[in-house]
């Protein structure tokens, strides 16, 4: 008898009213999958193969827009979801009405997986799964139509006791990498932990998800510089966790981003169907992939109506040669801009103005929604520091500073869109192009996680008036993670006037140019489980953060029976 031994994971859903979706799934041999929804709408997929694990991502079809329908899953005519002793309500596919008024994209970042629920929780409750519970007991109340998942869903270098214990039943831990993943199958492990949680699995069941990894997908620190890349090669364990992890992203999180049509262009996701076992092919991509980050490409773009998301991929497309740095290689960073103008440009509007689907004189999107796990402006002193020791990396103080500034790269962490001061200018260049002009849209949200905080900054160009567009930078993080108490006071004073005074000493010591944008925090920093939740409806856009507590106690208290979302700021993001 086949079993479903993961998912059912609601992934794509035509945000146009097209009347699709994707749902990915994962059965304990090979098998055909099955999705039958309540309104007739149907898809089936045969499972492929890889490393000994059998999946399938069934393309739905026929579903009627503005309809919320409850679907079955079965596995060789045997229905397998919803199980039979559910607690949550049925798992359902919610398609958005032609047009759609209202549009809700919850995000957030940073996910241990939860401790069994008989167990105490040390870090407090667990955004998604308290988001589950809210939904699930009240399923025609307001929920997300989107969920974005920005980076570390998984935690290969950070594992829990439980997956601590199934690693020592496979090898000795006294030996690299010790109790942190090894390869593809121990992967799968994680994905096991993280994604059977009762309340998350139904959640991720019935709210569709967007998914991008950040570094500890693979490891603390991924692709910092290019000394760190060549001591990570020289251990003898590197190579198969770097290609468990792409092989595992792969399957587990990549191919869900992609539309139906994407699926049936993609020539890998052909070829690996198409083979008994497609476990060497995938191998050979992701082996490609680590070599030459060009030869594959994560980031992605989603339409929902007339918000546009571009997910980029801020980890695996670096050039890391010190002297031409770059966070996107030269293809990868003309393919974001191309997503974040295609139909902005006049000569593709047409005489009469607007874009694609878009009223005239309108362009192609009311919002414009920035993915990156690693956020672009984060609070100015880091900044300062990150663009200080690049300068010093790259030479600009001579080699002893440049030793120095090496090891305080790794030691701190100090990798984002301020560590790479070119493609950081890129970005502002490229986002104050989209949001200027008579067709800008009403925003430019720039979505993050990464660092154990929320926080809402915005920013100003030094030159000219700055673009027509509300830009905002929204980190949120972590979902179920900690933060210690001495990096929340690090966090703060980075944003104080004595930090900012500091900062620009070190800038001046690096000789650092200056930059095209300052920026200022307009929220927080909140520290938590939390989620943000933007709401877009026409041309506004209203934000929410709410904080996952247990009932009745303090966000660090620890677990009592029960937890709530509690909102901790509401506001408008346009006039």
């Amino acid at each position: 008898m086949t079993r479903l031994r993961l998912g059912p994971l609601l992934r794509y859903v035509d945000g146009d009213g097209g009347g699709t979706a994707t749902v990915w799934v994962e059965a304990d041999r090979p098998s055909t999958a099955e999705v039958r929804c309540g309104d007739g709408a149907y898809g089936t997929s045969r499972t492929f193969r890889i490393a000994g694990h059998h999946y399938a991502l069934i393309p739905v079809t026929g579903l009627t827009p503005g309809t919320d329908t409850p679907y079955e899953v079965l596995l060789d005519d045997r229905r397998v979801w919803p199980p039979e002793d559910s607690r949550f309500p049925p798992s359902t596919i919610r398609t958005p009405a032609v047009p759609d008024p209202e549009l809700r994209v919850s995000f957030g970042s940073c996910r241990w997986a939860s401790p069994p629920h008989d167990e105490p929780d040390p870090i407090g409750p667990d955004a998604l799964d308290t988001l589950a519970t809210r939904i699930a007991g009240d399923p025609a109340a307001a929920r997300p139509d989107v969920l974005l998942l920005l980076g570390d869903q998984v935690y290969a270098d950070e594992t829990s006791k439980a997956t601590r214990r199934r690693l020592a039943e496979r090898r000795d831990l006294s030996e690299p990498p010790g109790a942190e993943v090894a390869d593809y199958e121990e992967y799968t492990h994680l994905y096991d932990e993280s994604w059977s949680d009762p309340a998350v699995r139904w959640l991720l069941s019935t709210v569709p998800s967007c998914m991008i990894f950040d570094d500890h997908d693979l490891i603390d620190d991924w692709n910092t510089s290019a000394s760190w890349l060549a001591d990570m090669r020289a251990k003898p364990w590197w190579q198969e966790r770097v290609l468990g992890g792409l092989m595992s992203y792969w399957v587990y999180q990549h191919l869900g981003n992609l539309s139906p049509g994407e699926l049936a262009a993609d020539k890998l996701y052909a070829s690996v169907r198409a083979e008994p076992d497609g476990t060497e092919l995938l191998r050979r991509f992701a082996s490609e992939a680590d070599r030459d980050p060009a030869c594959a490409r994560w980031s992605y773009r989603r339409d929902f109506g007339r918000t546009r998301l571009v997910m980029v991929d801020s980890r695996a497309a670096r050039v890391l040669a010190e002297r031409d740095r770059a966070m996107l290689d030269e293809a990868e960073a003309r393919w974001v801009r191309d997503q974040v103008l295609d139909g902005r440009r006049t000569e593709d509007r047409g005489a009469a103005g607007g874009g694609p689907g878009g009223p005239p004189g309108r362009g192609p999107y009311d919002h414009l929604l920035i993915g990156t796990s690693l956020p672009w402006l984060l609070p100015p002193f880091i900044h300062d520091v990150e663009s200080w020791d690049s300068a010093l990396c790259g030479g600009e103080r001579g080699p002893r500073w440049a030793r120095f500034g090496e090891r305080l790269r790794r030691a701190a962490d100090l990798e984002h869109w301020a560590a790479f001061p070119d493609s950081f200018e890129e970005l502002a260049a490229l986002i104050a192009e989209a949001g200027s002009g008579p067709d800008a849209p009403a925003t430019v949200c720039v979505l993050s996680g990464d660092v154990h905080h929320a926080y809402v900054a915005e920013p100003s160009w030094t030159a000219g008036d700055g673009p027509d567009a509300r830009i905002v930078q929204l980190t949120c993080s972590p979902v179920h993670n900690s933060v210690p108490g001495y990096m929340k006071l690090g966090f703060r004073f980075s944003w104080s006037g004595p930090a900012r005074r500091l900062g620009h000493a070190l800038i001046r010591h690096g000789r650092v140019a200056r930059s095209s944008v300052n920026w200022r925090k307009t929220g927080g920093p909140w520290f938590g489980n939390q989620l943000m939740t933007l709401t877009l409806r026409g041309r506004s856009a209203d934000l929410r953060l709410e904080q996952a507590r247990a009932r009745g106690r303090a966000p660090e208290a620890g677990p009592t029976p029960g937890a709530e979302l509690v909102t901790v700021q509401e506001r408008s993001l346009t006039p």
